[in-house]
């Protein structure tokens, strides 16, 4: 199946369009405008060296309920000792140059891109990418950050430089998500991490009807307010299965 190429039309071929590996479209830049475009049709980029920039789909697709969420024990034990506080929005760079210079297993360098970060960085400005931060006293030790659409949100990435820190933070996120009536959280790959916390693989088909149907409720923009303190947000989520 041939892949779009884009151009400066601010648009993308449904989604639904994707060739096998999941591929929608390449090239375009990453301004704010274009990012919202593609996350409002559920549609995320991925760089890839030596490639033109690549826009995905994948089918099925990584995702989890926040109302579903659950979250294992020897995590709710570590977030039941309150040792990390948690906040959003109030440290957006530093988040995502945290989780671009994280060293990965099996992979080379970073796919945030310079071009990537600013981008972001402008989504954020306008309101609509977020980041979530867990300290110990004065000091970051982990986080994660995302697009926020209507009742949806968008994970890209997260880091830590403490064990669990970066859990901490997302279960915090999932909490409060419950709480706002968010409906889908995009994680996009698979990864064990995100299993533990019950995402699933889900059929493209039904991915995107519940995205579409999220995605129009009114977005709530930043900067957001966390009023649960971890332990409070945990409390709203299942317990462990």
């Amino acid at each position: 199946m041939p892949v779009y190429l884009l151009d400066k039309e601010l648009a993308f071929p449904p989604p639904e369009d994707a060739n096998e590996e999941g591929i929608v479209a390449v090239g375009g830049d990453v301004s704010p405008e274009r990012l919202l475009v593609a996350y409002r049709n559920g549609i995320f980029p991925w760089p890839a060296r030596g490639y033109p920039l690549l826009w995905f789909s994948p089918d099925p697709r990584f995702a989890l309920s926040p109302h579903a969420a659950h979250v294992p024990r020897s995590l709710r034990k570590v977030i039941r000792k309150g040792q990390l506080r948690v906040t959003a929005d109030s440290a957006f760079a530093e988040v995502i140059d945290a989780c671009a210079a994280m060293s990965r297993p099996h992979q080379q360098g970073t796919w945030i891109t310079p071009e990537l970060r600013h981008g972001y960085q402008a989504l954020h400005e306008l309101g609509y990418a977020h980041s979530i931060e867990a300290w110990r006293d004065r000091e970051l030790v982990g986080g994660l950050y995302g697009v926020g659409l209507g009742r949806t949100f968008a994970g890209e990435s997260m880091f830590a430089t403490e064990p669990d820190a970066s859990k901490v933070a997302f279960t915090t996120l999932l909490g409060h998500l419950a709480m706002w009536g968010f409906r889908i959280v995009d994680c996009q790959v698979h990864t064990e991490h995100l299993a533990r916390f019950g995402a699933t693989m889900w059929p493209r088909e039904r991915f995107l009807s519940e995205w579409r149907a999220a995605v129009d409720q009114p977005s709530v923009l930043a900067p957001w307010q966390l009023t649960l303190s971890p332990r409070e947000a945990l409390e709203r989520l299942a317990p462990d299965a």
